[in-house]
């Protein structure tokens, strides 16, 4: 069946960019903030960073829930109603003055807006697209990459323009507009308005509500081994790149970069993750996600051992470019692996456990990061440690065997 000139799955998509451009461009602002909070409060950099950690793991719990619910019930309200916590979490923290609340406004609030949006976002553009997944998975994380690299620099400029609070309130606001208008596009798959996804073949339209979904259902999932080196390699670039775009800022400030260029990093980081994106995500399609996985490890262990090497504080930059090419591909590759190894059938849910593992991830390293520099004054010893987590990410990757499963028996075929 021909999709038409118009295939919905491609509103879908834009709309998806949107919300990834909003939410994870807001959640790269921390690190342009941390250094006002250490500043004005005198806060350790191990209770900023613990502010972060609380979020990832708010984040961690609830996604496996969301998977859940979003595979049950649809992702427009739920995107809504987590868009509307998120923003909140934004506004609120522009009248923030004790620790407690950064944990409460940040860690818990916006954990439990993010929670919905990475697992309903591309578990939906999963079931919408069975040929070319890889590449439009690529594309939507490309918002994610355009917001990363535009809303750190429009928070920075609001920040020494009018304070830190009123940037804060700003772009919660900003973020509430945009992201709820962008939700009521979505749509959890093409069966339920009469259409086939992208590619698919065979199937009649009025047999749409009786077609199960191809693939594994969670309880198979879990007693796979692809399930658990996929999850610890999550853990693993996890727990680098959440470390890294929380002090990068700090140490670039510590290196001697004003706080203004310090925060362009992370700029830099989000445009060079848009060709990470797409280059990752369209050669998904033929690599697999094995040698996608093994590539994008690659480039983050590259990455870090080259920061560990920098002499001058201006090679940052040159670091955000390796870097970010690596931090935008583990985006872009992770939703279709899942799909490759376990089908669509049970997406959202075994995508968030996932999820979950990496937030593990995201939770430790970004606080043990702070607390070894306020023992240590220095980054050396932490840095070292995402070395080996990105080397430990390679070894889970390495390990992936292929996989298939019938969709009559599901049985495994190993």
């Amino acid at each position: 069946m021909s999709q038409g000139k118009f295939f919905y799955g491609h509103y879908i998509v834009g709309a998806s960019m949107v919300t990834q451009m909003m939410y994870l461009g807001l959640f790269f602002t921390f690190g342009v903030l941390f250094p006002e909070f250490e500043n004005e409060f005198g806060w350790s950099r191990a209770q900023i960073s613990g502010a972060s950690s609380t979020m990832f793991l708010t984040m961690g719990i609830l996604g496996v829930a969301m998977g859940r619910i979003n595979d049950q019930i649809g992702p427009r309200v739920l995107l809504t109603l987590s868009t509307i916590i998120f923003a909140l979490g934004f506004i609120l923290m522009s009248s923030m003055n004790a620790i407690w609340q950064l944990y409460l406004f940040y860690g818990v609030f916006c954990g439990l807006g993010v929670a919905a949006h990475d697992v309903v976002v591309l578990s939906t553009v999963a079931r919408w697209f069975k040929r070319g997944r890889g590449l439009v998975s690529g594309l939507v994380k490309t918002g994610a990459g355009i917001g990363q690299l535009v809303v750190p620099l429009f928070a920075a400029f609001l920040v020494i323009r009018y304070g830190w609070r009123d940037a804060t309130m700003a772009v919660g606001i900003v973020a509430l507009i945009v992201m709820v208008i962008a939700a009521q596009v979505i749509r959890r798959d093409p069966r339920s308005m009469g259409l086939r996804s992208w590619g698919e073949e065979g199937i009649e339209d009025s047999n749409k509500g009786e077609i199960e979904e191809p693939g594994l259902d969670l309880k198979q999932a879990l007693r796979t081994r692809q399930f658990w080196l996929i999850s610890i390699a999550k853990l693993a670039d996890w727990y680098c790149l959440f470390t890294i775009i929380v002090h990068v800022v700090p140490h670039g400030i510590d290196q001697g970069l004003e706080p203004a260029t310090a925060a362009t990093v992370l700029s830099v980081i989000g445009g060079c993750s848009i060709l990470g994106r797409l280059t990752l995500g369209a050669g998904f399609d033929f690599l697999g996600a094995k040698r996608s996985l093994l590539y994008a490890f690659a480039l983050l262990f590259l990455s870090v051992v080259f920061l560990q090497l920098l002499s001058d504080p201006k090679w940052l930059f040159a670091f955000a470019f390796v870097y970010g090419v690596a931090h935008g591909g583990f985006f872009a590759v992770a939703s279709p692996s899942v799909a490759e190894y376990f089908g669509t059938r049970s997406h959202g849910v075994i995508f968030g456990i996932v999820m979950f593992m990496g937030s593990l991830g995201g939770t430790l390293g970004p606080w043990l990061t702070g607390w070894l520099y306020d023992s240590m004054g220095t980054y050396d010893t932490a840095f070292l440690l995402v070395t080996s987590f990105s080397v430990l990410g390679f070894l889970m990757a390495i390990g992936l065997k292929p996989m298939s499963f019938s969709n009559d028996d599901r049985e495994l075929v190993k």
